[in-house]
């Protein structure tokens, strides 16, 4: 498929089943919400080695968030209940019960998953001088702290969730390689129920399955490194000098297509006359994970548009 000179590749992108849960900051302001959101999903951004893959979702007016306040909607992904009940605690109650004027709410409430601790161990901090309250049969701790109280509703759902959907970008040069994905982050990043969990969307140093290192389960996708180019099984043609990769975790398959479908249509718009060759997905052979989502029939409808 050649979509505006672009061509797609007929291959699929490789992801796997996580767990996930939201969780709602708010704040005296948005500024505070901000810093508390950003500092938790800091050393976020792969399971490989953070254990967690975590994100800021949307931005959330008033009307939108339990208190009435301005707010952050905030998603976190990890391979299995357990850790993701250990990072949320740590992650809470280090960023976010520390930062001026917070409160935490469950931005799950009502879906279908198990449920796990929000505030119910966090509200220990208070030293015998917590009160809980019980509303529309939701259980608050309030928490005393030096500026008032600390308001963290007592769990949150967890939830199965798809983590890993990418697309890899080639271009002619850095900085066009730059311009392209930072379309497509931008228009992704519009979407709900989905995060890019590595830096500003972007990810210079993809992976591959397994290492030559038996201690590493992952090393430098190096048929992809613009350096290697020499090698035989390097993927790049002549003209390919950059290549970045897009991760995407989403609540769900559909939300995952969705956000990918998005990314390439946003790349394809800017097109070959500004130095995009092709784009990808990383394929590992069936090796790191059950979901499939193929390239083809991602953009089999927005191909039309292209005609």
């Amino acid at each position: 498929m050649i979509i505006n000179g672009v061509l797609i590749d007929d291959t699929f992108s490789e992801a796997f089943s996580m767990r996930a849960t939201r969780i709602i900051i708010t704040a005296i302001n948005f500024k505070w919400a901000r810093h508390a959101a950003q500092t938790m999903t800091g050393f976020a951004t792969s399971v490989i080695g953070c254990n967690v893959e975590a994100g800021i979702e949307k931005v959330l007016s008033n009307h939108e968030t339990p208190d009435g306040r301005p707010g952050v909607s905030v998603l976190l992904f990890a391979t299995d209940r357990k850790t993701l009940q250990a990072q949320l605690q740590t992650r809470i109650g280090q960023c976010v019960l520390t930062c001026p004027t917070t409160a935490v709410f469950s931005g799950l409430a009502g879906a279908a998953g198990e449920q796990i601790a929000l505030g119910k161990n966090i509200r220990y901090f208070g030293d015998g001088h917590q009160t809980s309250k019980l509303i529309g049969g939701r259980r608050y701790w309030r928490i005393p702290v030096m500026d008032g109280e600390f308001v963290c509703e007592e769990t949150t759902t967890c939830q199965s969730a798809i983590g890993g959907g990418n697309i890899l970008v080639m271009a002619r040069s850095i900085s066009q390689v730059l311009l392209a994905c930072e379309a497509a982050i931008d228009a992704m990043s519009m979407l709900p129920n989905i995060i890019l969990p590595f830096p500003g969307g972007g990810v210079r140093s993809g992976s591959k399955v397994g290492s030559k290192y038996p201690f590493l389960t992952a090393s430098t996708n190096h048929p992809f490194c613009p350096t290697l180019k020499g090698r035989p099984d390097s993927a790049l043609n002549k003209n390919i000098e950059a290549v970045m990769e897009i991760v995407v975790d989403g609540l769900s398959k559909q939300d995952v297509h969705h956000a990918m479908r998005r990314g390439i249509e946003a790349v394809c718009d800017l097109g070959k006359s500004q130095g995009i060759e092709k784009i990808t997905g990383g394929n590992y052979g069936g090796k790191l994970g059950p979901h499939h989502f193929h390239l083809r029939e991602i953009m089999h409808e927005s191909y039309k548009r292209y005609l």
